[in-house]
């Protein structure tokens, strides 16, 4: 193949801050089962590209943990495979995708690579890009540096050939620029830029209210049935864990559950992850539950977005809007005096 790739998991995007707190924005939970990175992963590796670096900043730990070396994308491999490849730089990750600061400090992993061509992709968008496709119009385009681009914008993916990413590395202080968005950005000379036209479903997570908005737009059966092709699936880390159980009483309606929770109350509208519980007359609407929550009796939520390890304490209402969904930290637990 003549791709290799690298995933920008570093980038910085401060609309997420309440969720990145303890984890990169790679490794946000979205769709019930999966992180946000999967979907990068999945479409690299049906494309069978088998060289992926992936760039990360400070705090990788949940990235680390959800990726492992790569086995759930086939790319635990003995040859090539999967490269995490950590920044020691104190401030992390910059805002834009694709840092040649990161890249130097790995100038290796392009150096010995054999593959011809260089995907840079960003690790929070979610769709489904055909690389191969993608490639192809490059090389039929002969512009030096192919964006792809979809109805409302960039989707944060860029093809170029390794020797000019070397280049690109090895100059980027001499010609000022901080990656390959703020080069395609700044449509910097000598260079040629082109785009690839993605005409499929797509979401850009770059803050709490597009997270909540796309993640529930996924309630949609038309939406699932885009991001979730049976010729192109998206990959994730897989865990053994019973199916949820549905208790006497429980009522669940336009929801995607994931497996080993446990449901006693009411659920509308949202979306519930790994190993939740839900108690005897709660009440949900359009909320978004993350891994191992647990929400006592008698408690109301709805445009709520809790992330893992949230404890609610019974009978607390909390009541967002979809404009501004409230939003509870990692391991926060929340009382029926707080909600007051």
């Amino acid at each position: 193949m003549t791709l290799m790739a690298a995933v920008d998991a570093s980038v910085k995007v401060a609309g997420l801050q309440d969720l990145t707190i303890h984890r990169s924005v790679s490794s946000i939970p979205f769709a019930g089962r999966y992180r946000l990175i999967d979907f990068a992963l999945s479409n690299l590796v049906n494309a069978d590209i088998n060289s992926v670096g992936i760039f990360a900043s400070q705090p990788f730990g949940s990235l680390i943990d959800h990726i492992g070396v790569g086995k759930s994308w086939d790319l635990d491999r003995r040859k090539e495979g999967l490269f995490f490849l950590p920044t020691t730089h104190q401030n992390g990750g910059i805002a834009t995708v694709g840092s040649f600061r990161d890249f130097e400090e790995h100038l290796q992993f392009f150096e010995k690579s054999r593959q011809t061509h260089v995907v840079v992709t960003s690790s929070f968008v979610a769709g489904q890009l055909d690389y191969k496709e993608m490639l192809a119009h490059h090389l039929a385009s002969g512009k030096d540096i192919t964006e792809a681009v979809g109805a409302s914008g960039s989707l944060k993916s860029y093809i170029l050939s390794r020797r000019l990413m070397l280049e690109l590395i090895r100059s980027y202080r001499e010609k000022r620029i901080l990656s390959i968005e703020d080069l395609v950005n700044l449509k910097k000379a000598p260079y040629s830029y082109g785009v690839y036209e993605y005409k499929g479903y797509f979401a850009i997570i770059d803050s709490i209210q597009q997270y909540f908005k796309e993640s529930l737009g996924l309630l949609d059966e038309n939406n699932r049935r885009l991001l979730f092709l049976p010729q192109a699936p998206i990959y994730t880390k897989v865990k053994d864990e019973p199916p949820t159980r549905y208790l006497d009483g429980s009522n669940v309606s336009n929801s995607m559950m994931a497996n080993g929770s446990t449901i006693l109350g009411n659920v509308k509208n949202s979306i519930i992850s790994r190993a939740v519980t839900i108690g005897i007359n709660a009440s949900l609407d359009s909320c978004i539950i993350m891994q191992k929550c647990t929400i006592e009796e008698n408690c109301e939520l709805a445009y709520v977005i809790a992330d893992k390890d949230v404890y609610i304490e019974k009978g607390v209402k909390l009541i967002g809007t979809p404009e501004r969904p409230i939003v509870l930290r990692k391991g926060e637990r929340v009382t029926k005096e707080d909600s007051q």
